[in-house]
């Protein structure tokens, strides 16, 4: 699928009626789950269905500010959502999953437009990268601070992948970071292989006016673009994107509809591990969204986060916009 805008209108459609029709079995399916342990829903629509009748509202088991890392989980868990996404619609699978695993996990919701009302101000990640980096700063101090730990891994997804890198390279962060998950990372940015409208907007040179233009509603989206100075900087170095020191992570889809291409997440370093999903999985249909709700992903995750426990991630049936819990994947 290479038109963006449909692809983004076809997933919420598609989203907004699984939820209407799959949200009672998916409610059977979570009373099922032992009592010691938090449910776990591999689907995208408990995201969504958690900012409708949950807004502000912390993903299950995070911003537990008494938790206090064990010894086999030293670091606590910062997740950093996705554009357009906040805390609570973008970790409703990979917050209760961590925290069953032991880990003291904690979401922010960065990068609101100052003045921002309901239900504007559930949408993050809209100011530029380097102001939602001083927000990514200030909650990892105070994470530190609480949990006494000396260091935080990193699950981020889509922008969360490309915005703490301005943290890590130019605000500290290296120094307080050990391992960072990247799913669907776009340390290259998308549109390296343009979409129509972009080609159409080379051919007559309006495409630099064109994203000026959008960055006055959305200050971020001209930073997503190939070639973007703020890619640039961060690229700048000689390792490229990688930052020494951060065991990377990265967690990729074919089907990534938003980072074109999806190779764009692929870090070329010696600190880092790239991973398709589809690779051994071709059943894995996920997308630039639901790919952050299946079991797969969620396996991968832990697999990087403890590797030394690492098991085999399962290969289940996983559908764009929906992850793979609403098909009765086992």
């Amino acid at each position: 699928m290479r038109n963006w805008a449909t692809a983004v209108s076809a997933g919420a459609v598609v989203a907004a009626v699984a939820m209407t029709a799959f949200a009672p079995a998916a409610a059977a399916q979570l009373d099922e789950q032992p009592d010691e342990q938090l449910p776990v829903p591999y689907g995208f629509v408990a995201g969504i269905a958690a900012g409708v009748v949950g807004p502000y509202s912390d993903p299950p088991g995070a911003n537990d500010w008494s938790c206090s890392p064990g010894v086999e989980h030293p670091h606590p868990v910062v997740l950093v959502h996705g554009f357009t996404a906040s805390k609570t619609t973008n970790w409703q699978t990979i917050s209760p999953l961590l925290v069953n695993a032991g880990y003291c996990v904690f979401a922010l919701t960065y990068g609101v437009p100052d003045g921002a009302v309901f239900p504007q101000d559930q949408l993050g990640g809209f100011t530029r990268m380097e102001r939602s980096a001083e927000e990514l700063d200030a909650f990892v101090d105070r994470v530190l601070a609480a949990t006494s730990a000396e260091r935080v891994d990193l699950v981020g997804h889509s922008e969360g992948t490309l915005m703490p890198q301005f943290w890590l390279q130019f605000l500290g962060g290296a120094d307080r970071a050990d391992d960072y998950v990247a799913v669907t990372p776009l340390y290259d940015g998308t549109l390296a292989d343009p979409l129509p409208v972009a080609e159409i907007a080379d051919e007559f040179g309006v495409r630099e006016p064109l994203s000026a233009v959008t960055g006055v509603a959305c200050e971020v989206c001209p930073q997503f673009v190939s070639g973007s100075p703020y890619l640039e900087r961060m690229n700048a170095r000689p390792g490229g994107a990688a930052v020494p020191g951060i065991t990377y992570t990265t967690v990729m889809t074919r089907y990534d509809e938003l980072v074109i291409p999806y190779t764009s997440g692929v870090l070329d370093a010696p600190n880092a591990t790239n991973i398709v999903v589809q690779d051994g999985c071709e059943a894995d249909l996920s997308d630039h969204a639901s790919i952050i709700s299946t079991r797969r992903t969620g396996q991968i995750v832990l697999n990087a986060l403890d590797p030394a426990n690492a098991v085999p991630p399962p290969c289940t049936v996983a559908l764009p916009a929906l992850g793979n819990e609403v098909v009765g994947a086992p």
